[in-house]
């Protein structure tokens, strides 16, 4: 316990230019705190006490503006910056060393049963106000652009953007966006190949007039 909690105040000094000690993250810091909470009750709600469970989670709510859901799964070094109005769904998993920032919501669609939260790959950066919604997985070292609507997977390494969300990076390297404009129009191409074979045929039908002459 001792060495998840020194773990999470280095991991919040190593990203918020804004701490200044340890004591100040520790006390002060609602991820912090709210993380630390969230462990606590997933204790309780993975032996089954589901009220103690909640009961604490709730009670992280309004001491921290961020509901974490007992039966999530969170991995090592998770810092949510900022916090407020962050929510966390009852199946959703994070990986390690992953970064979230105000008003992200892991959460589900209402359409799936069991697992309905998403997966959150190691080293993350969801940026604040984004949506992750449904049981699918973001992969590692990903980003996820404030804002953004995430309704499907996103692949390792990739920066997502909109709404809903599009992969606009991939390794680092820009995504070509789509033309929507000058895209080739499949009936033409079709068409196009008719006529090309119908222009060799008529020139085997003269070819063949000409020989039986």
């Amino acid at each position: 316990m001792f060495k998840r909690i020194k773990e999470d105040i280095a991991a919040v000094m190593e990203r918020d230019p804004a701490a200044t000690s340890a004591l100040q993250v520790f006390f002060l810091y609602p991820g912090v705190k709210a993380i630390r909470m969230h462990r606590r009750a997933h204790f309780f709600y993975n032996h089954k006490m589901f009220f103690i469970a909640r009961w604490i989670s709730q009670n992280a709510v309004r001491k921290t503006g961020i509901e974490i859901h007992p039966g999530a799964t969170i991995g090592r070094r998770l810092v949510i910056d900022h916090g407020n109005g962050v929510v966390i769904g009852e199946t959703a998993e994070i990986g390690d060393d992953v970064l979230i920032y105000q008003g992200v919501t892991l959460g589900g669609t209402g359409k799936d049963i069991g697992k309905r939260h998403p997966t959150i790959g190691n080293n993350v950066m969801i940026s604040s106000g984004a949506k992750v919604l449904g049981p699918f997985k973001v992969g590692d070292n990903s980003r996820i652009a404030a804002g953004a609507v995430v309704l499907e997977e996103v692949p390792p390494d990739c920066t997502v953007v909109g709404v809903p969300a599009r992969v606009v990076k991939r390794d680092g390297v820009k995504v070509k966006p789509l033309d929507q404009i000058h895209i080739p129009d499949p009936v033409a191409q079709e068409i196009c190949k008719l006529e090309v074979k119908i222009a060799a045929m008529q020139r085997e039908i003269d070819k063949l007039r000409e020989e039986n002459k």
